[in-house]
């Protein structure tokens, strides 16, 4: 596949060109992780089905196998991130795919818990650092009108990535060992996404800014147009690679913001995602597989959440699609703590209700952290944001089956709605807002 763009009427920077075909592979194929993350996360809940009794596993290493891959995405993004902007997106981009599929592959053969857990936690890690990279490249390369659309519709992938391993596993519970062949999946849509990715080249932003003026020139010829140039990077950017200066001249703020809403977001989330089935069978949805097909249709509403975020971003704002998102999000939750004896449609509105606007702030993770720091430690600031949400998550993960069995359902319900409301008056408080300007002036400290 060429990168030669047939557009030759592009002028001017990055930020102001126009939306091209290389634009739209480059968003695809990035947005692979995320589908792989979303895949990968949402199977181990189904596949826990059949994996406890096989196993006589105990609900300590339940927690454990759940959270794992989010354990892993906290090493990944916290590591890797600051590992790409050293070295570059490029390599990075295909390296850890590679290794989601031989640890995919590898799930196939294991043998007990312990197998199972290591396996995961190097799946999460690959995962994690693919967060950073990814994002990067396609913010880097974006122009200013579509960067929200570009950039969210990853985490959307997020959802699709979900919504097929629900299907996917529900189609193999009652196959014999079909979690061997849940977990095996993930390799398939990983391999394809590896052969996609070896086209993609080096972001140009990058480039420019470690001083290599003219390949990054090159890249744009290729990829933008022959009159396409790269805007000046501002003189004060800090030194790449190195949590040391994300946390640096005024940035700290913005990492605690971010890390803020990111695990307002995610904590409720993954533990939904992780125990679905689990959960819906508590709101008196009695036979199993109405249980898992339940889980499969949120799933539909997430996804119909995050475009929907996609289509109001870039119209409003980012404040009021993630302090709204936030608020109905968390209404949702708290209708399902106070009324946990509701009726089925009722409970199957609430969660939809937090599905769908639950998209705001989902789209919001991967916009926020690529608009809000510099090209130089943006794949850095990105994986320590990442890291940092994701210790929430895993806590969250790990401690939701113990919450079920020893607090109930209700008061469970009671914690996610309060996490989630949290995430609105944080982002009453910090989040910024910066439709419409430039990549260089939103990461601008000035």
């Amino acid at each position: 596949m060429t990168l030669e763009t047939r557009n030759t009427g592009t002028h001017g920077s990055l930020d102001n060109a126009e939306l091209n075909g290389f634009h739209k592979r480059l968003a695809l194929f990035s947005s692979g992780g995320p589908f792989l993350d979303g895949y990968i996360l949402s199977i181990i809940g189904i596949a826990l089905v059949q994996i406890q009794p096989a196993f006589g596993m105990s609900a300590l290493w339940s927690g454990l196998i759940g959270a794992s891959a989010l354990i892993g995405l906290f090493l990944g993004g916290a590591v890797f991130g600051s590992v790409t902007d050293r070295i570059g997106r490029k390599l990075m981009y295909t390296i850890d795919l590679a290794a989601i599929i031989l640890c995919s592959v590898a799930q196939f053969f294991v043998t007990n818990e312990v197998e199972l857990f290591v396996l995961r936690l190097l799946i999460g890690i690959a995962v994690g650092a693919d967060y950073p990279i990814a994002t990067a490249l396609v913010a880097e390369f974006a122009p200013k009108a579509w960067r929200a659309r570009l950039v969210g519709g990853l985490n959307a992938m997020w959802f699709v990535g979900a919504t097929v391993a629900a299907f996917v596993g529900y189609a193999l519970l009652h196959v014999e060992d079909g979690w061997k062949w849940m977990l095996l999946s993930s390799a398939v849509p990983a391999v394809l996404i590896v052969i996609a990715r070896t086209s993609i080249p080096e972001s140009p932003r990058w480039l420019a800014a470690k001083g290599r003026t003219e390949e990054a020139r090159a890249v744009l010829r290729k990829t933008i147009g022959p009159d396409a140039r790269l805007d000046d990077l501002p003189e004060d950017q800090p030194s790449g690679g190195s949590v040391r200066a994300v946390l640096s001249k005024g940035y700290l703020s913005r990492v605690v913001f971010i890390s803020l809403f990111w695990t307002a977001t995610v904590v409720p989330l993954f533990a939904i995602y992780a125990f679905g089935p689990q959960i819906l069978s508590l709101f008196r949805l009695e036979d199993g597989n109405e249980a898992n097909l339940g889980s499969g249709l949120i799933n539909v509403f997430f996804l119909v959440g995050n475009v929907l975020a996609l289509l109001l971003v870039d119209r409003i704002g980012r404040r009021p699609v993630l302090i709204g998102g936030f608020l109905v999000s968390g209404a949702g939750l708290l209708y399902l703590a106070i009324a946990p004896d509701a009726s089925t449609l009722l409970v199957v509105v609430a969660f939809a209700a937090y599905a769908v606007f639950n998209g705001g702030p989902s789209i919001l993770e991967w916009i926020y952290p690529n608009e809000l720091f510099p090209t130089q430690v943006r794949a850095t600031a990105v994986g320590l944001c990442t890291g940092i949400s994701r210790i929430g998550a895993a806590v969250g993960t790990f401690a939701t089956p113990w919450a079920l069995a020893n607090l109930g359902l209700s008061a469970t319900m009671y914690i996610a709605a309060g996490i989630a409301l949290s995430g609105a008056l944080a982002s009453l408080l910090m989040a910024p807002e910066t439709k419409g300007r430039d990549l260089d002036e939103t990461a601008s400290l000035g």
